[in-house]
């Protein structure tokens, strides 16, 4: 990842200053994944450019380290590396953190004048919307350029990919310049490398406050920057709202958010998850497993109903199995508590002796992040192997996507997705698994216009 900032102008040499970083001495800084070196490739007193240059290293995203997603070829296979993503941003905010708050002391007069400034970001992720860049940028004084690359020059109709390198111009302060940067580069990556709480609604505001509640793409940033967190983009715009003596604007939501037109209080995820639990009370299952549970989400409503004696979740992502153990309180619970909920590390793929005893199993959005040859060990490992009496698999259906304004016929609603079926493609897929393993299927549509289908496994006895 690199990101260069030139200073073109009298006694340009003085960016060192405000930067807190010696033109003539290169530094390095460790960071949690990787480290961070900063030089100065050009010195002059007419033009002065500092380069800042990540080095991550993907096995320590690959070992669980920050960054690490769990999914198993996707850790070792993946842009995280080396493209300007949530990566670059915080090592905007650990390296130039003083020369983001304005202050610079001897040079405070060179601080808070507009310097005419260029930013250079190399790769930056756009997923098909570099028009976005103009949006999001413009607005702000700065000039935009960007190149495009194609995935084949010799066959321009094949389309670009999601990379460009971007460079932005204009007449600003400093200090503003690296905020624009350490919130808009995240907004353009669809994989923050770290866990998005409401601490960051405070940050987003904090470095926002003088341009962010007048920005015409405030929706936009609000969203890319929270990583589509309904609860968070809500907070978010609320504060924007009361700061600006206005009423909140209706937050256009994505894939994973997307709100339920019959209900606009209840949210996707919400009506997916009270979809899943009704069909578990309805099925008399007390022994639940959530295969892929995540960060908790269902385990948290189905320990409050007295009719499930025993809960079990399962992940492949450790980190995500600490936020589920935090989100659960199980530290803090009663010894009832915990003795009914049991969190541990594994993968649908891969047979297991603790996934069997169960009498039901959730596996709720998680199909649709396996590689279509790994769909096989899945059938075995659930449908022939653990075989609970009931089995409930929900994925999105891609035949609603034509609802969401920024996906085109073939991009997916994430960036990890590796399928999403249409409503025949799924009922297909359970009526062919259903026989095969000596089960029926039932299908039931959540959602207004049926964003997530739902199927509904019971063993044949």
């Amino acid at each position: 990842m690199l990101l260069t900032i030139t200073y073109t102008g009298q006694n340009a040499a003085d960016l060192g200053y405000l930067l807190y970083k010696n033109p003539y001495r290169p530094q390095v800084f460790e960071l949690n994944h990787g480290k961070a070196y900063v030089f100065y490739p050009e010195i002059s007193d007419g033009k002065t450019t500092v380069a800042l240059l990540l080095d991550i290293n993907p096995m320590d995203l690959a070992r669980g380290k920050p960054g690490s997603y769990g999914g198993g070829l996707y850790e070792y296979i993946n842009d995280r590396p080396y493209t300007a993503s949530s990566f670059l941003s915080t090592a905007v905010s650990r390296v130039f953190g003083t020369a983001m708050t304005g202050r610079a002391d001897a040079h405070q007069s060179l601080s808070d004048a507009r310097l005419n400034l260029t930013a250079a970001v190399t790769m930056l992720p756009c997923h098909g919307e570099p028009d976005k860049l103009d949006a999001v940028f413009k607005p702000l004084g700065y000039a935009v350029e960007y190149e495009v690359f194609y995935s084949d020059e010799h066959f321009p109709d094949w389309n670009s990919n999601k990379y460009v390198n971007l460079t932005i111009k204009g007449m600003v302060r400093l200090r503003d310049l690296l905020k624009h940067l350490y919130v808009l580069i995240p907004v353009f990556d669809n994989q923050k490398h770290y866990w998005v709480a409401e601490d960051e609604v405070d940050k987003l505001l904090r470095m926002g406050e003088d341009w962010l509640p007048g920005h015409p793409e405030k929706m936009y940033i609000t969203s890319g920057y929270l990583k589509r967190r309904r609860s968070l983009v809500d907070m978010a715009v609320g504060r924007l709202a009361a700061e600006d003596g206005q009423t909140g604007e209706a937050y256009e939501n994505d894939a994973d958010g997307a709100e339920d037109e019959e209900n606009p209080r209840l949210n996707l995820n919400a009506r997916r998850y009270a979809g899943v639990v009704a069909a578990l009370k309805n099925s008399g299952a007390k022994r639940v497993i959530d295969i892929g549970c995540g960060e908790g989400h269902l385990i948290k409503l189905l320990v409050t109903e007295r009719q499930f004696t025993h809960i079990a979740g399962v992940d492949v992502s450790p980190a995500a199995l600490i936020k589920a153990k935090k989100n659960l309180k199980l530290d803090s619970a009663a010894d009832a508590a915990r003795e009914k909920v049991n969190l541990f590390q594994g993968s649908v793929t891969y047979k297991d002796e603790r996934f069997k005893g169960f009498d039901a199993a959730c596996v709720v959005e998680v199909i649709e992040h396996l590689d279509v040859p790994r769909l096989d060990a899945f059938e075995r490992v659930l449908f022939e192997t653990a075989k609970p009496t009931v089995i409930i698999v929900t994925t999105p259906n891609r035949d609603y996507n034509i609802n969401y304004h920024n996906l085109n016929e073939n991009k997916r609603r994430h960036a990890d997705h590796r399928f999403e079926w249409s409503g025949v493609e799924f009922k297909n897929w359970s009526v062919r698994v259903s026989k095969k393993y000596g089960y029926g299927v039932q299908f039931t549509d959540i959602g207004a216009g049926a964003p997530t289908q739902m199927g509904v496994f019971k063993i044949n006895y």
